[in-house]
């Protein structure tokens, strides 16, 4: 309708002011092209009006523009920030496009900045340029000091590394803008305490100083969320920026706006610690779960023993690797080409230069190797973390695993540290979940003494009680060994390790259902509420009852399915198969064969 037009076109309108006079005149400009093009007589007296408006704010240039004279001050003396200091880097948001080109332009001249001291990100600019632009300014060596940005680069970008000092010239309408915005400087890695600025506007008119004020709650309940909660959706119920902007357009068209709003994002509050129950369930899961599933166990002491162990056998067995450790312990490897084809999957960046790599565990070796690469033409470190999903790692795995073919796997022959009737097979039972992910998988070691079923022990016990299995151990191994005793009591270790897997995942069901049994009872309690609460809203709903009726089976579809919908998620993913995939890692003996 044309009132709904023209309080939308209020609150672009006010909502430009806020961000700048130079934003709203771009909107005043715009109302009027299309006023004019409409050639209506009622239209003349809105476009006397706009024209008048436009023309006073043409009229406000850089020194009486107030929050600009403040934001002037705010850098000079209250940030104290400083051009000429390549570790103290400024950061400046604001939502309009118009006012991020009179900050650039105004900011580069009172700040006597040089051409390439200053510089811009904006959604109309390309990919590369928005991260050429990111990754100078987090290099040292780059001339680049005072960032204006856009909403563009409120999320998904790392500003951080040089800088911690933020300035929202204009207030975001949306605390989930506000999140991404703050955490562009506020987050892992940052050196410095983050200090951020909010810039308002007052205003003596009372009704726009009423509308700041729910700007104000906005700052106030992103402070909160920052301290106590860390997501927004807690305050607005809103899953979308889009949403929170709308939210914060009705609460503004209201006389007393700032007061309701504030109610409201308490009382969310309040509800969604009551509904969070979801979130409930998949904690007892998965808490319970890692109880159950084996601790990580290793015979060797780190990462890095593993690939140097490795690596030295792939060179034992005629393979072409070369390899060294350094000094400082960091682990260099020449990548042979078929560990280079895995690299090809990968951004371009992290391929090394001559194809040299350089791995380390040691969190400060990788911490310099970082703030090296800021201060160089490339972003990439020379200097790679070792850990489970690096390449290196995934392709010496694969290796070790090819190694034996299918259903083979070593003997090894310890008899110093074994009777020569001594045989422990260890064997791995894997139970999927009904989406194929593993829930349950135990490691477990059975042994025989003289042909006779001894005892099991899980994995883990059983390198307690032979602690020399973790040291250096030599397989003598040879093709003309008799394996023929191991292969014959195969059999009898996969089905004494079956009965036990299987216990293991009743074990798991037992404890697991009792815990969900009590949250689902909780979910249909919550459930109850909803639909409780859904007869309430349409009870006194004006609408046509016809309308009204099918809202409201609409919104009590919507709810039983979201239930039914996570019911069948638990049923899914929480019921393990009955039936164990058994693997045979290893038999250990003290048969020389």
């Amino acid at each position: 309708s044309r009132s709904n037009k023209g309080r939308l076109f209020k609150i672009t309108l006010e909502k430009a002011l806020f961000s700048s006079p130079m934003a709203c005149a771009s909107v005043v400009a715009n109302r009027l092209r299309r006023l004019e093009n409409r050639k209506e007589i009622n239209s003349q007296s809105q476009i006397n009006e706009l024209e008048s408006l436009l023309l006073a704010l043409n009229n406000i240039d850089a020194s009486q523009f107030s929050k600009y004279q403040l934001l002037l001050e705010t850098i000079r003396n209250d940030l104290r920030w400083k051009a000429n200091n390549t570790e103290d880097r400024l950061v400046i948001f604001t939502e309009s496009i118009k006012t991020l080109e009179f900050l650039e332009q105004q900011l580069r001249s009172d700040l006597k900045l040089k051409d390439d001291q200053i510089a811009t990100l904006r959604g109309d600019q390309g990919d590369t340029v928005l991260m050429e632009t990111v990754e100078a300014f987090g290099k040292s060596q780059s001339p680049l000091r005072l960032l204006i940005c856009s909403d563009v680069a409120s999320e998904g970008i790392n500003l951080h590394h040089l800088s911690h000092k933020m300035i929202h010239f204009d207030i975001p309408w949306s605390l989930m803008v506000f999140q991404q915005r703050n955490g562009r400087i506020d987050r892992y890695g940052q050196k410095h305490q983050p200090q951020i600025r909010y810039l308002l506007t007052e205003a003596s008119e009372p009704q726009i100083n009423g509308d700041m004020r729910v700007l104000e709650v906005l700052i106030n309940k992103d402070e909160q969320a920052q301290k106590n909660i860390g997501d927004s959706s807690e305050f607005t119920g809103k899953f979308t920026q889009e949403e929170e902007e709308e939210q914060v357009a009705e609460f503004m068209m209201q006389d007393d706006g700032a007061s309701l709003f504030d109610d409201l994002l308490n009382s969310n509050v309040t509800e969604n610690s009551e509904h969070d129950l979801f979130g409930e369930i998949c904690s007892a899961v998965s808490s319970d779960a890692s109880t159950v599933t084996e601790s990580d166990i290793s015979l060797f002491d780190n990462e890095q023993a593993y690939c140097e162990k490795a690596l030295g056998y792939l060179k034992a067995c005629g393979q072409t690797v070369q390899y060294d450790t350094l000094p400082d312990n960091t682990l260099s490897l020449v990548a042979p080409e078929e560990l280079r084809r895995r690299f090809n999957q990968l951004p371009p960046e992290i391929a090394p230069e001559n194809w040299q790599l350089y791995l380390s565990q040691d969190k400060t070796v990788i911490t310099e190797a970082i703030s090296r690469a800021r201060g160089e033409q490339h972003a990439w470190p020379d200097v790679q973390y070792l850990w489970q999903i690096n390449p290196v790692v995934q392709w010496l795995d694969d290796k070790i695993q090819s190694a034996f073919g299918r259903h083979q796997a070593p003997v090894m022959r310890l008899p110093h540290l074994f009777e020569p009737d001594e045989d422990h097979f260890i064997l791995s039972g894997l139970f999927p979940n009904r989406k194929s992910h593993p829930m349950v998988n135990p490691w477990l070691v059975v042994s025989f003494n003289r042909e006779t079923l001894s005892g099991s022990l899980p994995f883990a016990e059983f390198l307690k009680r032979h602690p020399q299995l973790s040291s250096k151990l030599t397989n003598s191994g040879g093709k003309d060994r008799n394996h023929q005793r191991q292969q014959d009591l195969l059999e009898a270790a996969i089905a004494h390790a079956r009965d036990v897997f299987v216990h293991d995942r009743n074990a798991f069901e037992e404890r697991i259902n009792q815990q969900l049994n009590e949250h689902l009872q909780k979910l249909d309690v919550l459930r109850g509420r909803q639909l409780n609460q859904l007869e309430l809203d349409f009870a006194d709903n004006k609408q046509q009852l016809s309308v009204k009726q099918s809202r409201k089976e609409q919104r009590q579809r919507e709810i039983e399915h979201n239930f039914d919908s996570y019911i069948q998620w638990i049923e899914d993913t929480m019921t393990t198969e009955k039936e164990p995939y058994i693997q045979v890692i290893a038999v250990i003996t003290g048969a020389e064969g």
